[in-house]
């Protein structure tokens, strides 16, 4: 069992306050077909959706872009997805599914045991033969647990090959996208990650990714091509994760993210904590 390790944050952003909307979830529907509609956009067609995971394992969002740049669409988790609003008061939030894990994400993080798998899988075709879709990953691991065995971890699966990458193409998990630990300003995909172990984001979870945009071009247009998405536990049951799939992104050209600005930028001005700002979350996509 994973202990909670006491650490003291390099960086304080305790200044730093949320007015924004706080971020609302809707779990009580599993229906497979309700949640790929959710994710369908221009250019893209679906069909034979299904859904694998728990009770509250899903859900639907809204209110999100204040803090994660996106406001609306479906969330998976490793635990409870009602667990994901803030503020954050918990450093390892833990809903033990009992879930199994799942082959394709445990191979792409060499071989590790996988548990607790949120799976969605359905068919599609697209007009052009590219596409494109928009997500969030994020996680209770952080910034405990980065550099071990529980690197939980996330993918899209298109034709059986993952395009859910970090910007170095490394799969999107604890270990290829983090800050350090302890959390230090350094690590793999540093730029693109957003420490929250403070409470500076209106979210349960300890960190969070900028938005990432997954993509494929050059499918054949003509043809039915199948979509995996996956996240699972790694190492064991405990400390959940989740992600954040932007609602509508799903499409053949490349989509819009919500841009609002930072939450508590402007109060952090009048403060005069101009280095603070150093620190500001910034959007990638």
């Amino acid at each position: 069992m994973k202990k909670l390790l006491q650490g003291v944050a390099l960086v304080s952003t305790a200044a730093v306050c949320q007015t924004a909307s706080a971020l609302v979830i809707d779990a009580t529907s599993t229906d497979g077909t309700a949640m790929a509609n959710a994710l369908l956009g221009s250019g893209v067609t679906i069909s034979n959706a299904n859904y694998i995971g728990g009770p509250n394992q899903s859900g639907f969002f809204s209110d999100g872009a204040a803090v994660l740049n996106i406001d609306e669409g479906l969330i998976m988790t490793t635990g409870d997805a009602t667990d994901a609003p803030g503020p954050n008061s918990a450093g390892g939030t833990t809903t033990v599914v009992g879930g199994a894990g799942d082959a394709d994400l445990s191979a792409l993080i060499g071989g590790a045991t996988t548990n607790d798998a949120a799976v969605l899988t359905f068919d599609f075709t697209t007009t052009t033969g590219d596409l494109f879709f928009n997500y969030v990953f994020a996680s209770e691991e952080y910034n405990e647990f980065v550099g071990t065995q529980f690197n939980d971890v996330f993918a899209f699966f298109v034709n059986g090959v993952n395009i859910a990458e970090a910007p170095d193409g490394q799969p999107v998990s604890i270990n290829n996208v983090n800050c350090g630990n302890p959390f230090s300003g350094a690590g793999p995909n540093c730029d693109f990650y957003n420490n929250n172990e403070t409470g500076v984001f209106d979210i349960e979870y300890d960190g969070f990714t900028d938005v990432f945009t997954a993509s494929v071009l050059g499918l054949d247009p003509e043809a039915t091509h199948s979509m995996k998405i996956a996240i699972a536990d790694t190492g064991d049951s405990s400390w959940d994760s989740a992600v954040f799939l932007q609602g509508g992104s799903f499409t053949d050209a490349p989509p819009p993210v919500s841009t609002v600005p930072e939450p508590g930028s402007l109060a952090l001005m009048l403060l005069g904590l101009g280095g603070l700002l150093a620190n500001r979350r910034r959007l990638h996509s």
